[in-house]
Formats: structure tokens, C-alpha cells, sequence
């Protein structure tokens, strides 16, 4: 969230919380009782009225979410469908792809969003003005069908049984459109009954998990496929065609001229796009080029394409190879392909658009020095035709492999909707919201132009990114966490790195336990025996806030609620604890015993002191400062969401546990009980001054709650972060959701899961957009913890050990999982008296020598016999209690396409 003086008082004035003066703040009247004795009530129901047959549902396998033109849910969706650190490009409903946020042109203050704009947002005491980091595209989602910058678009035209039919891939044409997610792909389906034949479209960017060079190509996949399902012999011809988009933005009248050229090689057809222009043309964001390609034989090229309307001779145009216009005319080109289908056979013709705009906004060069030279992608590759290339050249690894983690990641027992929303916000990394530089710098906003500087309180909620390209997140805890924006005197880490001047407590505890994460996510401990030194330091930085060694951080300091809040604040002790404890394990793996007992001490006195001091019998707190009083901003004795967020870390990371299992419940529970409710619409009328990240009707768990209804719960001086008290932000409640999966809390975790799945239905708004300070929000990537909990995974790279642990359907159980070389799959089975696991590679490698897994049925199990491809694996095995411990005799290597199976008895 944005911390400057000049964001604080805009968005409170936009908030109603502040009508004149800086230096002294003058409240409204309504807001005059937020702070006096009619604090307004708690009006969260103890009771959630929950139908038990949805809930049933919810733990159930289901179908696979399907958005359709005839319930009117297409208009809204925009899946990203380019390569990470590309900019944006969605894929909408109907399959026509939109925005284009592919020209560097987003930035803080005028650019942000997807859509920058100001909505109107009546709050049940006022209308107010919502900018797009408060949630404008909350309120009022952006339509696809206004921001299609550039035009394109394919058409299919069957000749069977003497007659000619014509259809665009268009939801205008055909009469029913299904839109199927499945992150990173999508499928959209064609229905008419005047129209015989199959038609389907597959969309997305090379997308392969551990291998983040070629999931960063700056191109999008069209796979069209038409299946001939008659008893008759048909001619289909397709074509596709693609705007020239470079200077679109910038090119006025008399700048110059826009310019395709049509090339062609055994296997692949291309129009380059380029424009010709002035020197200070070319140093626009916007200057660079696009590519239109089909992969693959006999296609015919139309460097000038005019297909409005389709029509019989549109498909007649004649080929030409180069064909200019000059701004600000549009210059279309087109590439087409005919085939005859005989009954039951089908043609597939796989296009591709690509991009390559490496002039950064001015404005992020001035921000970020690193941008300078321009993006990854730009260094990688000359222009976008030989971005094309690329893609041609390595066109069957690059669809393959991403249809293959598609594949496997949908290979599950896990509720459908629950592996959409779990996974989707990884999307954000394919956003406008981060990039890569030149230099292979990562870095990224918090929402989409909004909140520079990869903020470290931030993006430590987002599990995904260390889970599925680790790479990213070890370069970026190097570069900048122990590098740029590293104190070496202090330990101290800057919260924004360069963008930043001082530290964050919960930044600098989270990127501690962010560490110890990516060390797991290795191969080796080369990543930890590197960093060691610095992380060490960053401990002590760390360990030094608790000034009176009772293991509870006590020093003042910025959080992620843009504030310093005073005295002992339960989330932050024990996420520090949490981290601590990350500490010690990895001190002791670096043979530093001295430091380790330290860290140690540290965990348990701030554990007893926590249990003992913050709890109040029913949930965590926050103990004023002694001296301060309660005068400041503070949760104090409300039930805040993040009040045990440290042992919701630990599980990430296979910590011991830092929290007693009671009272990390009771506390959950608490939010449960306080803060979570089916209808948002009643609090947010009461408790004004919140963001609309949920509205009336929607379900969801605010942030902060007063359920002892005291007069002033956050104090006496109260200041504008107020207002996020009031909200729900979905980051938070995902943080929430993995925590109450990992307790045992199975249906309340999957309840609140859900109701953001809900919240975010194409009938609303976009599916796979969830908004904090602007689009795209860093921390949604939080989701994926839930997943995580879920399988009850574990893994340590080093170590050789993985781990799995279901929390329900353990009879039946399978999952995709991700190492350090290598992702798969995991099935668990109770067959008779006997119960079957088994570890398939699909990807990669793995090294394994422990591997963990839980007892299906009560009682214990005297033997196992493990087998790699068939061959017998020696191991000694032990259970105690429920969980069973294999350690194989030699570290085993297992390989893509084998498998490991074992067999208790």
C-alpha cells in the first residue's frame, strides 16, 4: 500500500474521512461518532446461514467453471494471456483478445489500472469518488468490448453440401459461446445450429513452471481447431488477422507510415509490423514492433487485410507481401489457410502474436535506474519477429509442455473452482503490474501502476511465484532484499528497496521466512551458504526490535497497513517468532549452533510471552505501549485478520509449530465467529470509510472487527488507514483460508475460498482480476497457500525430503505438486487392507531421500515396499502416530516420466 503523505490525504478525502486542514484533521459529522462513545455497533452475525448442501458441495470434485454468452458472463472476462513481465494482454469471453497493455504506458498517478478511471460508489451514507487503487474496477468492471485497441480476430468458412457459411469467432455470430479457465489457458467453444461443424479456440503464452525464460515470451498461442462432426466431406478455410499496433499510441497525422511485410519459411508464415517515422517517434513507448504469425505449410499472407464484414471475399483476397499506411490509418494483416475434412477429421491452425516494445516509460527510469536499458525480453531478442521464431523453432516443447502442466495441474480430486481460484493470481505476474529488466532484475508494483518498489510486506503473502519460478524470487531476495536495498550496517531491509528509505517490521520478519523458502525451493544450499552472512544480519535487525527481551517486537515501526502502530502487536510477534524460528533452522544448517540457540531462545520466550500476554482468552491482541496509551491507531482489543498470520507462515514452510494449536484455533474461530459474514452489505453501511473490495450481497471477512463494541476501539487519535479496518481484501482472507486448511478448519477455509471465487464470477466482474491498491493485486497471489495447506505439502530441496498430508478425500486423494528441478504428480489410495502412493515426474527431476506421509486409517501399519519404474527401492520406515516416515537407503533420482510407488500393508 502507498505511503506518501500527498496518496494519505487524497484517498481520505475520497473516503469522506477528511474535509479541511492537514496539520489538524476535521472529521464530518457522521465520522465524529466513529471516534466517540457511538462507535457503531457489531453488526457481524454470529450465525453465517450456511446451506449445508453447498457447503457439501463445495469439498466436491464438480465441473469445470464454464462462462457462456447465453448467461450473459462474457462481456467482463480478460484472462492474461502473454508472457510474465510482458505487459498485459487478455484473452476476452468470446476469444478476441483485448487491452494491450503491451506499451510500458502504465505508471503511478495517471496510468494505473487496466482502465484508468474514477467511478462513482454510493456507500450506503454518501457517493463517493473511487479512484482505480480504491477499487474502481471493483465497482464498475471494464467492459471488453471498450478497450479493444487493436482489431483482431479470425473467421471460419465451411463449404458442405453445396453451400457456404461464414462466421467470425465472434460472440455476434454464433449462438451460443463457452468460455473455459484453466490458468494459463483458455478454451472458448462455438455453438450455432446453422453451423455444422466443431469449432474451438485454445489461447495462451508458453507458460512452464520452473523455466521462466520460456514463460516470458512476449507472444500469445491461438490454437483454432475445426472438427468436422457431419457425415459429409467439408472444405474449411480459416483466417486470422491482427492489427499493425506499433505507435499506435503516439503516431498522429503526418508522423509517418505504418508497415507489413509478409516472409515465409517451410514451416511458418509471418507478418512483421513495424512503422517508419521520426527519430523522436522512435523513442516512444510505443515504437517497436509486432509480429502476426501461423505455424505452419500452405498458408497464404495479406500484408493489407480489409475483413470487414467477413464475407465470401475476404477469403478471396489476393496475397501480397508488403503493404504500407500512413498514420493514423489502420493497417490490418491476415493469414489464411484452407483444407479439406473428411467426416469425423479435423484441422488445427496454430497462430501466434508477438511483440517487442522495449522503451520503458520515462517516468519508471526516473523510478527504477535499472530500467534503463529496457526488459529482459528486449535483450533476448531483437525485434518480435525473431521473437516469432523463437516460437516456431521451439513450437512443439513450448505448446506441449504448457498443455502438459495444464494437464497436470487439472489432474486432481481437488474441486475444480478450488484449483481455479488457488492458482489464477499467478496470472499477475503475465500483467502490466511486473516486469523484468535488461539486466534480469525482477520488480514489480503492488497493484497494476500502483504502489512501487516489490514491496516486501506486500509480496510476502504470495506464496506462487517461490512455488512455480523460484528463480524469480531467489534473484529478486539477492539483488534487492541483500542487495540494493540492504543496510549492511544495520540488517536492515528496505521495504521498496530503492523506492523506500526505511524498513517495515513485517516486511523484514516476512522476507526472514522468504528466505528459508527459497533455500527449500533448491536444489542444493548453495542459495543459503551464499546469502548467509547478510541473512544472518537481517535476523539481528530482526531480533534487535524486541527491546526488552521478552521475544515480543516492541519497537515501533511501519506495517502493512501504512502505519506505526505502538506497543506489542500480536501478528507482528509472532510472525517475527515465525521467522526466528526460520532462522534457527537455517543457522543450524550452516553449523552456526552459537546463533541457532539464540534464535532459539528467542522462540520460546516469545511464544510463552505471547500466549501468556496477548491472548485474551479468546483471540490475539495488541498491548498498548505502556507509555503511549492507546492513543494511537492500533487494533487493541479487536479481532484483527493477520492475529496469528505467524503460524500461518510456519505451515507454509514446514516450520514446528511457533503457536499452541488451541489458541491459534480459538483465534481463528474468532475470525470465524467476528469478522467473517455471507453479506457483507450491513457492516460496510455502518463501518464507512473502507475501500469496495466487496459489496452488498457478497460474502466475505473483514479485516478488523470491534466484537466488544468498546467506544474507541483503535484508539483515540485515529487516522486515515482507519478505513482499511473496514474492508475486505482478498490477500488477507486467502492468508486466512490456508491457515484454517492447515488447523483442521476444512469448511471454513473452503467457505471463505469460495466466496472470493463468487465475488470475482464473470456475471459480476473479471474472474481473474482481484483488486487491492489497483489491479492485479501482488498479495491475491496469496491463494496459492491454501492450495498448499490443502495437500498438507512440505518440501526441502537440499535435504532431499517432501511431504504430503490431505486434509480430506485421504481414501482417494491426487494432486500436482512443484519442486526445486521438476513438478508431477502425487496419488494416495486405500485399496482393502492395504493403501497405495505413488510420485509420477512430468517434468524435470527429483531428488528424494525422506518422504513423509500420513496413516489413511486408524492403527498401525507393518510394512511397505517401495518400487522405482518396477524396481525395488531399499528404505527404513517408521510411524509415529498418524504419520509415517520412509528415508531411502540412497538418495533416489527420480526422472521425468517415472514413477515411484509404494505399497503399505
Amino acid at each position: 500500500m502507498k505511503t506518501t503523505s500527498t496518496d494519505r490525504r487524497d484517498f481520505l478525502k475520497k473516503a469522506g474521512l477528511l474535509t479541511a486542514g492537514f496539520a489538524f484533521l476535521q472529521f464530518p459529522v457522521w465520522a465524529k461518532s466513529i471516534f466517540a462513545i457511538d462507535y457503531p455497533k457489531h453488526n457481524i452475525p454470529e450465525e453465517k446461514n450456511i446451506d449445508p448442501q453447498w457447503l457439501k458441495s463445495l469439498y466436491n470434485r464438480g465441473e469445470r467453471t464454464a462462462y457462456l454468452k447465453s448467461r450473459n458472463e462474457l462481456r467482463y472476462i480478460g484472462m492474461p494471456v502473454g508472457g510474465l513481465h510482458a505487459g498485459t494482454v487478455y484473452v476476452g469471453g468470446d476469444g478476441r483478445l483485448w487491452l494491450w497493455q503491451i506499451y510500458n504506458e502504465t505508471f503511478e498517478g495517471n496510468q494505473e489500472g487496466i482502465d484508468p478511471k474514477v467511478v462513482n460508489w454510493n456507500d450506503g451514507t454518501s457517493v463517493r469518488k473511487i479512484r482505480v487503487r480504491d477499487g474502481a474496477a471493483y465497482v464498475e468492471p471494464t467492459i471488453a468490448g471498450n478497450k479493444r485497441v487493436l482489431d483482431q480476430g479470425f473467421a471460419v468458412k465451411v463449404v458442405i453440401n453445396g453451400k457456404t457459411i461464414i462466421k467470425e469467432l465472434n460472440e455476434e455470430h454464433w449462438e451460443e459461446v463457452i468460455f473455459t479457465p484453466a490458468y494459463p489457458m483458455a478454451t472458448i467453444s462455438y455453438h450455432s445450429k446453422d453451423f455444422p461443424l466443431a469449432v474451438q479456440l485454445k489461447v495462451y503464452s508458453p507458460f512452464i513452471p520452473l523455466d521462466a525464460a520460456d514463460s516470458a515470451l512476449p507472444a500469445t498461442v491461438l490454437r483454432l481447431e475445426v472438427k468436422n462432426t457431419t457425415n459429409s466431406p467439408a472444405e474449411v478455410s480459416l483466417i486470422g488477422w491482427m492489427e499493425n499496433g506499433v505507435n499506435k499510441l503516439s503516431a498522429k497525422e503526418g508522423a509517418g507510415k505504418r508497415k507489413n511485410e509478409g516472409s515465409s519459411t517451410a514451416n511458418s508464415s509471418h507478418i512483421f509490423s513495424t512503422f517508419e517515422g521520426t527519430e523522436e517517434l522512435a523513442k516512444e513507448i510505443d515504437h517497436g514492433s509486432m509480429c502476426f504469425s501461423f505455424h505452419g505449410s500452405n498458408a497464404k499472407r495479406y500484408a493489407a487485410f480489409q475483413p470487414w464484414p467477413v464475407n465470401e471475399q475476404s477469403f478471396k483476397t489476393l496475397v501480397v507481401e508488403q503493404a504500407t499506411a500512413m498514420a493514423p490509418e489502420k493497417l490490418v494483416g491476415g493469414i489464411g489457410t484452407t483444407k479439406n475434412l473428411a467426416p469425423g477429421k479435423s484441422v488445427t491452425a496454430d497462430y501466434s502474436v508477438s511483440w517487442h516494445f522495449n522503451n520503458a516509460n520515462p517516468k519508471l527510469k526516473n523510478l527504477v535506474k535499472d530500467a534503463g536499458e529496457g526488459y529482459q525480453y528486449g535483450k533476448r531478442f531483437k525485434d518480435a519477429k525473431a521473437v516469432s521464431v523463437y516460437l516456431n523453432d521451439h513450437f512443439g516443447k513450448l505448446t506441449t509442455t504448457t498443455e502438459l502442466w495444464v494437464k497436470t495441474w487439472n489432474d486432481t480430486t481437488l474441486p475444480h473452482w478450488f484449483m481455479e481460484r488457488t492458482f489464477l493470481n499467478i496470472g499477475t505476474l503475465a500483467t502490466a503490474n511486473t516486469y523484468r529488466f535488461a539486466d534480469g532484475r525482477f520488480w514489480s508494483w503492488e497493484g497494476v501502476g500502483a504502489c512501487a518498489g516489490t514491496c516486501t510486506h506486500v509480496w510476502q503473502y504470495a506464496h506462487a511465484v517461490a512455488r512455480i519460478f523460484p528463480e524469480l524470487e531467489r534473484d529478486l531476495r539477492q539483488r534487492v532484499d541483500l542487495g540494493l536495498g540492504f543496510k549492511e550496517e544495520s540488517g536492515a531491509i528496505m521495504f521498496r528497496g530503492e523506492n523506500e528509505t526505511h524498513p517495515a517490521i513485517d516486511g523484514q520478519a516476512g522476507t526472514v521466512l522468504r528466505f528459508y523458502r527459497e533455500h527449500q525451493m533448491n536444489a542444493d544450499d548453495s542459495f543459503l551458504r551464499t546469502n548467509w552472512p547478510k541473512i544472518k544480519k537481517a535476523v539481528e535487525f530482526m531480533l534487535a526490535q524486541d527491546k526488552n527481551g521478552d521475544g515480543m517486537t516492541d519497537t515501533p515501526m511501519e506495517n502493512t497497513l501504512d502505519a506505526v502502530w505502538e506497543g506489542e502487536i500480536a501478528w507482528i510477534v509472532g510472525l517475527c517468532i515465525a521467522a526466528a524460528k526460520a532462522a534457527q533452522l537455517m543457522a543450524e544448517e550452516m553449523g552456526d549452533k552459537t546463533f541457532a540457540q539464540l534464535c532459539e531462545t528467542y522462540v520460546a520466550n516469545g511464544r510463552k510471552n505471547m500466549e501468556k500476554e496477548l491472548f485474551n482468552g479468546e483471540y490475539f491482541i495488541h498491548r498498548p505501549d505502556p507509555v503511549q496509551g492507546r492513543k494511537k491507531l492500533g487494533s487493541y482489543n479487536t479481532c484483527h485478520i493477520d492475529q496469528v498470520y505467524g503460524q500461518s507462515w510456519a505451515f507454509q514452510v514446514g516450520l514446528p509449530r511457533v503457536l499452541a494449536k488451541d489458541k491459534a484455533v480459538a483465534a481463528l474461530k474468532a475470525l470465524w465467529k467476528y469478522n467473517f459474514t455471507m453479506d457483507v452489505g450491513p457492516y460496510i453501511k455502518t463501518h464507512v470509510g473502507g475501500r469496495p473490495y466487496a459489496l452488498e450481497g457478497e460474502g466475505g471477512m473483514v479485516m478488523n472487527t470491534n466484537p466488544h463494541n468498546e467506544s474507541q476501539p483503535f484508539g483515540e487519535n485515529v487516522t486515515w488507514q482507519l478505513g482499511y479496518f473496514h474492508e475486505c481484501m482478498s490477500g488477507f482472507e486467502h492468508q486466512v483460508a490456508a491457515h484454517m486448511m492447515a488447523e483442521g478448519m476444512v469448511g471454513e477455509s473452503l467457505v471463505l475460498t469460495r466466496v472470493i471465487q463468487d465475488r470475482y464470477h464473470a456475471s459480476k466482474r473479471n474472474p481473474f482480476n482481484e483488486i487491492e491498491c489497483s489491479d492485479h493485486y501482488a498479495r491475491a497471489m496469496a491463494s496459492y497457500g491454501t492450495f498448499i495447506t490443502a495437500c498438507g505439502f512440505t518440501c526441502h530441496g537440499p535435504k532431499g525430503e517432501l511431504g504430503f498430508a490431505p486434509k480430506w478425500n485421504k481414501g482417494d486423494f491426487k494432486t500436482p505438486f512443484t519442486t526445486a528441478e521438476g513438478w508431477g504428480t502425487y496419488a494416495q489410495k486405500k485399496t482393502g487392507m492395504k493403501q497405495l502412493h505413488s510420485l509420477k515426474m512430468s517434468y524435470g527431476e527429483l531428488a528424494l531421500q525422506k518422504l513423509t506421509l500420513e496413516r489413511i486409517d486408524k492403527g498401525a501399519l507393518k510394512s511397505v515396499t517401495a518400487t522405482l519404474d518396477q524396481v525395488k527401492v531399499p528404505l527404513s520406515f517408521k510411524q509415529q502416530g498418524e504419520v509415517l516416515e520412509l528415508v531411502f537407503d540412497k538418495k533416489l533420482m527420480i526422472k521425468e516420466n517415472q514413477s515411484l510407488n509404494l505399497v503399505f500393508s
